[in-house]
Order: structure tokens, then sequence, then C-alpha cells
């Protein structure tokens, strides 16, 4: 056993006396133990209930025979985070998340893992971890939150933040305002759409690394706690199995995860953690692997923000099994890959069922014949930039219009509310990417205000930030190169037209080479907007957002 590295032997006495002083019996002490890596606090609601999820892994743990040991892993919640300095602080939790876990799991020599993330950044955080750790892991993740209830329909968080730009535009008044307020969210769980949280513990299932309904189990149902229980029963047999995350997170595996996320409508964040954890196993992710996976899978779901089900109804419909079925009766999937089971992806979905084919299309009848994300490229982005187009109404999918340039989240904010924004105008908002921010804010508020305000048919917005899983519309985001190397949406001028082209793949400036050569020469670098702490050093060491804003040494190659 790995720990046996610091409780064996005469040298190992001193360790073996720190382990007593935490009550641990010799019985205990000569188990494998496993690092129960939890994220509870009490300011995340998706992470509320992860001290109870914790306890059921710990008994599952025990009951297989191992020594459970708990460790905490941080969380930020986007939705409170959202709308000031605090997003900063959100992205760059993963590269924490993963490095804090990293040295638990090395400096106490743990024999095997057991992940309890819940929501933005844990998961991928997580992930990357477990591949760099690569002792026997299982993921459990705390479950979604059940839907909202607002004037007869289900509602979730995008609305709420959408119900805001219907507040200053007079739509609804101060009272129908705190109605979303009080009802939207109204339990604990990762929130109820598609949005980031529930997208990456979907593609968790998707890569193998966690057990069936990890993604969709809501998380007030008592079946999250048996989920819990089993994963402490799989890892102590994936450990007697010697099955490592690196036997399971391969390059089939992320192929495998990117074909889910384009059937179930993921968010765009996906376009940034699957190439951070891909990184990790070594495998040079491009995101322009999108389209063609894109171009020939059918996107299956519609959830909240695209459309009115939730991820309780994925649950009921069957789950990601089912859709992982509908590709894999189309040859989409490599069936071959190894899961945390023990057993195949083959396996695992040999018997899943479609349970309610209008929450999941099949595939001889989807919404559309192509996947929900895709990489737009141009002279406006040589580098890449994402939209989700599953949640982009069709008279915006070519848009051509007028630049309005901002320099920051807070002045497009402003505008947009302050009624400046008119139809057909295409919002810009750069100097927010990874390193320009720094920290890559999601644009939740300007998305859900030009909702919200009526203008999402009409008024597209391209950023260099990134944009929640809960933003819909025509917003494109992770233009890399980002404003602040220098890129050429930084060279954008107010009034420059804007063309959008989802089906072809572009986008770009009606500005000529010409024009745009002599803007770069007269271009100048701007002073960090952050020269302290724990930012400084991200800014110092973050690549672009097409590489997955992963962490470099500056000058390694």
């Amino acid at each position: 056993m790995k720990s046996d590295n610091m409780k064996q032997g005469v040298q190992q006495a001193p360790a073996r006396s720190l382990l007593n002083a935490l009550g641990y019996t010799a019985e205990e002490i000569a188990k494998p133990m496993v690092g129960i890596v939890c994220s509870y606090n009490e300011i995340v609601p998706g992470h509320m209930n992860l001290d109870k999820i914790a306890e059921a892994v710990k008994l599952g743990v025990a009951e297989a025979g191992g020594t459970p040991v708990m460790f905490p892993a941080i969380a930020v919640c986007d939705g409170i985070a959202m709308g000031h300095i605090g997003m900063k602080y959100s992205l760059v939790t993963r590269d924490l998340i993963a490095d804090s876990t990293e040295a638990m799991a090395i400096a106490h020599q743990f024999d095997a893992l057991v992940m309890i993330p819940n929501c933005d950044k844990n998961v991928p955080g997580l992930l990357m971890a477990a591949a760099r750790v690569n002792v026997p892991t299982v993921f459990v993740s705390g479950g979604p939150m059940l839907a909202g209830h607002v004037g007869g329909k289900k509602r979730s968080l995008s609305s709420m933040f959408e119900a805001v730009g219907a507040h200053a535009a007079g739509k609804i008044d101060d009272e129908g305002l705190l109605e979303f307020e009080e009802k939207v969210c109204p339990t604990c769980g990762s929130c109820s759409g598609m949005y980031t949280a529930n997208s990456m513990n979907c593609l968790t299932e998707a890569l193998g690394m966690g057990l069936r309904g990890n993604g969709t189990i809501p998380a007030v149902y008592s079946e999250r706690l048996k989920l819990a229980k089993k994963a402490g029963y799989a890892v102590m047999d994936l450990l007697k199995k010697d099955i490592r995350p690196r036997d399971i997170i391969t390059k089939d595996a992320i192929l495998n995860a990117l074909t889910v996320d384009m059937a179930l409508g993921c968010s765009t964040n996906s376009m940034l953690h699957l190439p951070a954890i891909a990184h990790e196993i070594g495998f040079d992710f491009d995101i322009a692997f999108a389209n063609p996976i894109s171009e020939k899978t059918p996107n299956l779901c519609h959830l909240a923000p695209a459309g009115p089900t939730y991820m309780e109804d994925l649950n009921e419909a069957g789950g990601v099994y089912a859709v992982m079925k509908e590709l894999a009766d189309i040859g989409l999937l490599n069936t071959d890959c190894m899961t945390v089971t023990g057993k195949t992806i083959g396996e695992n979905i040999a018997n899943a069922v479609n349970m309610n084919e209008e929450v999941i299309r099949p595939v001889s009848n989807p919404y559309s014949k192509t996947g929900g994300l895709a990489v737009l490229k141009g002279n406006l982005a040589p580098d890449g930039s994402v939209v989700k187009r599953s949640a982009v109404v069709e008279e915006m999918m070519v848009h051509e219009g007028p630049a309005r340039v901002f320099d920051s989240e807070e002045d497009a904010i402003e505008a947009i509310l302050g009624g400046k924004i008119k139809e057909g105008d295409v919002v810009v908002i750069r100097y927010e990417g990874p390193k320009g921010g720094p920290g890559m804010r999601e644009m939740l508020n300007p998305t859900s205000a030009i909702a919200g305000m009526g203008l999402g048919s009409t008024v597209a917005l391209i950023t260099d930030g990134r944009f929640s899983g809960a933003s819909r519309g025509a917003s494109i985001g992770h233009v890399s190169p980002e404003a602040a190397v220098g890129g050429p949406i930084a060279l954008v001028e107010e009034g420059d037209i804007i063309s959008i082209n989802i089906p072809e793949m572009k986008l770009d400036v009606k500005v000529s080479d010409e024009e745009m050569a002599k803007r770069k020469e007269a271009w100048q670098p701007r002073e960090p907007k952050v020269k302290t702490g724990y930012l400084e050093r991200y800014c110092a060491m973050v690549t672009s957002g097409n590489r997955g804003a992963i962490l470099e040494v500056p000058g390694k190659n």
C-alpha cells in the first residue's frame, strides 16, 4: 500500500504516534487510507449538503475495508461572486483546488481518494488533481438543486438574473422581482439548469470517473446518499483492481465527454475545463476539436437556459447514461473506455433506456443535427472563440452590427441597463480575459440584462471573458488572443461592423488588414488591474482561453 510509506517501519513511528493522536486504532492504521476530499462549506448552496454526502462516503469506505480520512477543498459560489471583484476569484480557484489537493494527497500518501465536489471549479479542479496524483479515485457530487416555480412555470437562477433586466425595462415591478428572488432557488444543490456545475458533473459520468446518476440525482433525494455509499464501495474495488485515473481519463474518454457535451448542450465553460483536464494527462486539446465532433453529434437536450426542462427532468428521463446510449447506438462513442465501475462505458450503458423523448430527444429526432457548442474563428478571433449555439435563437445565427465597445463588464452593464444598447448592436467587452481580468470573469449579468430587456434576439455580445452556463443568446466568449496581450479584440473601435456567422464558424470585424496593422502598431499594453496577492501570480502564469486558461511556468516550453 502507498500509505505504508508513512506508517510502516521504525522510521515511521513518529507518524504512527500522530495517527494515534487522531484516535485511530491499530486496526484502522493497518487498513488502506482513503482520502475523502470534501468541499463542504456554508456559503455555497451546492455545497451545504456535502457534509452528509461525506459521512455516507466514509461509511461506504469503512464497510468495504478502508479507513476514510476527510480533508477539505475550497469552493466559490459563482452566483454570489457575480458582478463584482469576487468574480475575479472564481476561475482561479480551479488551480488552487488542484494544487492543494495534490499537496494533501501526496504529503499524506493516501492509497485512494473519493472526491466530493459540486460547483463550477471544484469538479474540474479535482479531476485535474486526480490525474496528477493517480491513485484509485471515484467522484460523487452533491447533486443538482430542484427547479423553483414562479407564475406556474419551473424557474432557475438564470430566470433570476433575467428578471433583473426585466425590472430595469419596466416589465416587472419590485414585488415581481421579489417573488423571483424568493422562489427560483428552493433547495440546496447546484443550480437546476445545465449550467457549468451540472455540465461538469454530467461530463464526469461521461469520462467514467463518476457512478451512474452522479450528474443528475437531485441533491435532496435520499438516492444521492445511497450513491455516496456506493462511491465508497467502488473506490475500494478500484484499489483492489489497481484501476487509476489515468487508466480512465484517456484521450478517447475526453473525446467521449466532448461528444456527450454536444448532445447535452453543456456550458461553454466546459471548453475551458476539458483542455485543462487533458493537459494533466499530456493530451494537447485544441478547442477546434469541438467543431468536427459538433458537426456529427446531434443536440438531444434543451435544458435551462436553452429550454424548459431541468436537471430533475433529465434524471427522470434516464440521465446521462440514456443520452450516451443514444449516441453509442449510432457509433459516436468509444465504448471500450474503462470507468470507475471496473467496467467499460459499453457495459455500463448497455441497459440504459430513454424514458422521456421530450427531455432526451432520440437521435432520429434531435433538436438539431449539430452539437450544442461551436468554435468560431476569424480576424477577430484567430485562435478561436466559443458559443453555446444550442441557446442561440435562429435569427441570431448570422448577424452583423456595429460594435459597442467597453473595457470592463461594469461599463457594459451600465450602458445596457441605461437603455443605450439598441437592436442590432454587438456589445464588445474586453480586457476581461484570463490575464486582463485577471481571472476571466463570467458575463452573466450583461447577457441576462440583454435577455431580460427583450434584446436577446437582436443584440450579440462578444468578450475575451467567459459566460456562465446560465447565459443564453448570441454570447460569444473566450475570444483569443485576449485584449491584454494585444489580440484583435483590443483593436476594435466603436462602430466597427462585427460579422457573426455561427453555421460557418466565423467571427470577423469588417476592417482591412492594413487598418488593423496600423491599430496594432499604435496599441500599448495596459497596466495590470491587480498587482498583489494570488491574482498577481495567476496573471503572470495563466495562458489564453483557447488553451483552457492553464497555468504555465513563465519561460517554460
